[in-house]
């Protein structure tokens, strides 16, 4: 039995010495692995720390830009407000003159005992007004004897007509049409031959 006990004892001590040694190996990898960990985690908190921070920086650069977006639309439309509150001023001082030439000729009027004089000086300021439109951009359209053109004329009439070239033509102008810079103002209301 002695030898039994005492194989029984080297085992012992081969099983404690074995565990001392893995016991051993075990607290020196822990610090290693603590310290890796560690590691990691202070880098993963550097990477949160990074991203938090460039997802504020992109949020305030979106507010900024939303804002100025904000404070262009305002302007813009205050400018578009204020065009179409000025936009008559250059056309209306360009017939003032004209509208003092009118009273001036109704003041003649009522004195005047000469018709053709009269007829003279309201044929001139007629001609002053066109003259100063026309300078605006202003243009009359020229229709009579031209294609019918649904895209310029307006049709109040059609009559029959004997002439072959006469039909699908305007016959007579019922009211003048005009262009603005060669963009359609009114419609020349036209009768046309069938």
């Amino acid at each position: 039995m002695n030898n039994k006990e005492n194989i029984e004892k080297e085992n012992k001590e081969n099983l404690e010495s074995t565990e001392n040694v893995d016991n051993s190996n075990l607290q020196e990898e822990t610090p290693a692995n603590s310290q890796e960990e560690q590691s990691n985690e202070v880098e993963e908190l550097d990477e949160v720390a990074k991203l938090k921070a460039e997802l504020e920086e992109s949020n305030n650069k979106f507010l900024r830009l939303y804002a100025e977006f904000d404070n262009y639309k305002r302007r813009t439309s205050k400018e578009r407000i204020d065009y179409m509150q000025s936009a008559g001023k250059e056309v209306i001082l360009s017939l003032l003159p004209i509208l003092d030439d009118f009273e001036r000729g109704l003041e003649a009027m009522n004195s005047a005992s000469d018709v053709p004089s009269v007829k003279e000086g309201v044929d001139l300021i007629y001609q002053k007004l066109l003259s100063t439109l026309n300078q605006k951009g202003l243009k009359p359209m020229e229709v009579v004897g031209e294609v019918f053109d649904a895209d310029f004329h307006e049709a109040i009439a059609n009559i029959p007509v004997q002439d072959e070239n006469q039909k699908g033509k305007i016959i007579e102008e019922l009211q003048k049409g005009y262009l603005l810079n060669d963009k359609i103002l009114r419609f020349a209301k036209v009768v046309t031959g069938q």
